[in-house]
């Protein structure tokens, strides 16, 4: 075969593939919602096995397996071979709870304390921000999925209406991107709570210092990525966020933006208040000005056109981020009150559902065509109805994390035991040791899973392989990822980016 032969089937492939990667319209709501569910399903068993059997106490081989195949094998199937059927995944993975709860309880056992030592009043204080095992659950899975699907979207088995849509509509890789700003936005409020604890007021130039060099790392990666899919001329949707723009890009300028919004915070006391605000002025540009069609059918004539979709969709990113952090500012603090550990949580429980609701009743608002504002979600341009589903999603995801740890793991809310040791044996107990090890070192694990995506997608062709071939590469890939995220967690290994 001629050199040219080659090149014209190569850019033929590249060009098939492009098209393949990106969906058209997506999926439904209901049908992403069944599939994300097998995240909770699969929590729930592994719970159930933890808090009856103490199953993962001692963390064995036979444990980690099984946390593994619960935690991300679970959800490895539900994109893939039970896509179609996620229902039927739900129910295989919740059926085996009942005949947990059959078998005789196995009581944990208790740890040895030494003796008490002469107390530090500093450190035995209650932390004021303690660790959320729902929380850590939350975000792990939210990482473990965004991780298979981003090397899963380039196999056949990988259903196409789960692909990112091209500009209207909804996926589940849409939800992704957007959930993983989400989830940001939620432990940035971390930061802001401190200060507010501590009586402290940041400059605004010390804030805007300190934004811009946690900024750096992720525009480098940004270019490093950009650099490597034009080098290699790796397969890519101009129209995800334009020629030169990727989400490392986004994330990196999201700091220094915050920075300036939590000076807009004395004006409007609530950052829920800010995102929706700063949605609905970004909306009304878009339906008032010539700036949705610039968007969309604008000419790439020069670097701002070319990148258009990731300078644009950027405010979308900001008003989710902000939508996080409100969930962040009650979801984080320890409740300070006289009400018993079971009142807490209770006030919790509904302080989340409520968030949940409020969210869900403002996106059916603006897409409702019989009594709303007929939009229709776009995570190209990250528009109005994009930014309040991915609020709605991640409220009741997170909500239905928390009421799972309530049911199977009453100790965390209940125990009078405010010591970070005490609290500490507890989280490990409520926690997946896999979710856990994924959520503390997620943007590192999200970068190698990049890595790797790119590795395989240069060596493999992942269009022709059979599904049997493309699920032993996708389980090889995610126990790969697993094992490192698990090794860095070993060796207490935090990589900060």
């Amino acid at each position: 075969m001629s050199r040219a032969a080659e090149a014209a089937m190569a850019a033929s492939y590249k060009k098939l593939k492009e098209d393949f990667v990106s969906g058209l319209s997506g999926g439904e709501i209901g049908e992403i919602n069944y599939v994300t569910a097998v995240a909770p399903a699969a929590v729930v068993l592994w719970s159930a096995l933890q808090s009856r059997q103490s199953f993962f106490t001692t963390y064995t081989p036979l444990s980690f397996t099984v946390d593994f195949f619960l935690n991300v094998g679970a959800i490895l199937l539900a994109v893939t071979l039970y896509a179609d059927t996620p229902v039927l995944l739900n129910v295989l993975l919740l059926a085996p709870v009942a005949l947990i709860y059959l078998i005789p309880r196995t009581t944990a056992p208790v740890p040895r304390r030494p003796k008490a030592k002469a107390k530090n009043a500093k450190e035995d204080a209650p932390n004021p921000l303690p660790k959320r095992p729902f929380l850590t659950t939350y975000r792990g899975a939210m990482m473990v999925i965004t991780c298979i699907a981003i090397l899963a979207v380039d196999f056949r088995v990988f259903p196409r209406r789960f692909a990112k849509v091209e500009t209207w509509g909804t996926s589940l890789m849409d939800v992704g991107v957007g959930s993983f700003v989400f989830s940001a936005g939620v432990v940035g409020a971390r930061p802001i709570i401190k200060e507010k604890l501590e009586g402290k007021t940041t400059a605004l130039s010390v804030r805007l210092y300190r934004s811009i060099r946690h900024s750096l790392p992720l525009i480098v990666l940004g270019f490093i990525r950009l650099y490597s899919v034009k080098g290699l001329d790796y397969a890519e949707h101009v129209t995800e966020y334009g020629v030169h723009w990727n989400f490392f890009f986004t994330l990196g300028l999201l700091p220094p933006f915050l920075a300036l919004f939590q000076s807009a915070f004395q004006y409007v006391p609530s950052y829920a208040g800010l995102a929706i605000i700063l949605g609905a002025v970004y909306q009304a540009a878009l339906e008032t000005t010539e700036l949705k069609a610039l968007i969309l059918t604008a000419p790439r004539t020069n670097l701002f056109l070319k990148n258009r979709e990731g300078i644009f969709s950027f405010f979308g990113y900001l008003a989710i981020f902000l939508a996080g952090q409100s969930t962040g500012m009650f979801l984080l603090p320890r409740p300070i009150s006289s009400s018993t550990g079971a009142q807490q949580r209770q006030k919790l429980l509904l302080t989340l559902a409520g968030w949940s609701g409020i969210w869900i009743l403002l996106f059916n608002l603006t897409t409702s065509y019989n009594y709303g504002l007929s939009l229709s979600v776009s995570r190209r341009m990250a528009n109005l109805p994009y930014v309040l589903w991915i609020a709605a999603f991640n409220c009741t995801q997170i909500t239905a994390f928390c009421v799972i740890e309530t049911l199977f793991f009453p100790q965390v809310y209940k125990s009078n035991d405010t010591s970070s040791k005490a609290e500490n044996e507890i989280y490990k107990q409520a926690t997946s040791r896999i979710l856990d090890a994924y959520n503390r070192n997620g943007l590192a694990i999200f970068l190698v899973a990049n890595l790797l995506t790119g590795v395989v997608n240069l060596t493999v062709p992942t269009l022709h392989v059979s599904n049997v071939q493309a699920i032993g590469i996708l389980l090889l890939y995610a126990a790969t990822l697993t094992g490192l995220a698990v090794g860095l967690d070993a060796y207490n290994i935090s990589i900060k980016l």
